[in-house]
């Protein structure tokens, strides 16, 4: 039990690494080679998950499809602009998709197949990955297929909400003004989805562990409850697939 209360205190003092991605492409992109290979190994899961969403099965490591992801990812660090709207994991799960069904495509031609991708995108939309050969067209179906994006991951945000009794509209309401009281907060969620024994005492009480985290950050069980809400609906976002809406309230909540 100690063990696991030091590791999870080294969790609540920890940042989100998605949170400082953008320096480290960067330093990837001048040439350290260092820190692309730490990339490169680090969101391997994510590479992995963006190829499962898109192929809408399993994708392990030997297949075919987490190749071209990792090609794909490494192709977003070479190619990254801070400039741009998008966010670097925005960008990547975007090639990545792009990527992806190009693939899917040509194996369909080949084996003189319909396109029965089994993905949720029409044909238009399917298409639309050919026109972003340029930059400007680029940014311009990045800011457009955000938006859709987002639309469809506020609504599927909505539905793990409703068990809890919180909505998407209440969650921007009970948002700790407080940079430091959000932040707090943010960690407190976080340590939650990240240990595997409170997270499965949140999933089966549908309520946050009180008395260990009251002892393991040092916070008043008072401002907890104060801030229970919030708490647990980062928690629910924290765990979901939710990426893109996931980027779209980084530093909105």
């Amino acid at each position: 039990m100690h063990m696991l209360l030091a590791s999870i205190q080294g969790l609540f003092v920890r940042k989100s690494n998605n949170s400082n991605i953008e320096p480290l492409v960067a330093k990837a992109k001048d040439g350290d080679e260092e820190v692309l290979n730490d990339l490169l190994l680090s969101y391997a899961p994510y590479m992995k998950k963006t190829a499962s969403f898109v192929c809408k099965r399993y994708i392990h490591e030997q297949d075919d499809e987490y190749s071209i992801a990792l090609s794909a990812f490494h192709e977003a660090i070479q190619h990254y602009e801070v400039s741009k709207n998008a966010s670097f994991l925005t960008f990547a799960h975007l090639l990545i998709r792009r990527k992806l069904i190009d693939h899917i495509r040509k194996e369909a031609r080949r084996k003189d197949s319909p396109v029965g991708l089994g993905l949720d995108s029409s044909e238009d939309e399917i298409d639309a990955f050919g026109t972003l050969e340029s930059s400007h067209s680029f940014e311009q179906f990045t800011a457009e297929q955000q938006a859709a994006e987002r639309r469809v991951q506020i609504f599927a945000y909505e539905q793990l909400l409703k068990p809890y009794g919180l909505s998407f509209q209440e969650l921007v309401k009970v948002s700790p003004s407080h940079e430091d009281t959000r932040q707090t907060a943010f960690q407190i969620a976080q340590i939650i989805a990240e240990s595997d024994e409170f997270y499965e005492t949140f999933l089966q009480k549908k309520q946050l562990p009180m008395k260990e985290l009251e002892e393991l950050v040092m916070v008043s069980r008072k401002t907890i409850e104060r801030q229970r809400k919030y708490i647990v609906a980062i928690v629910i976002l924290l765990k979901s697939d939710l990426d893109y809406l996931k980027d779209y309230l980084k530093g909105r909540m």
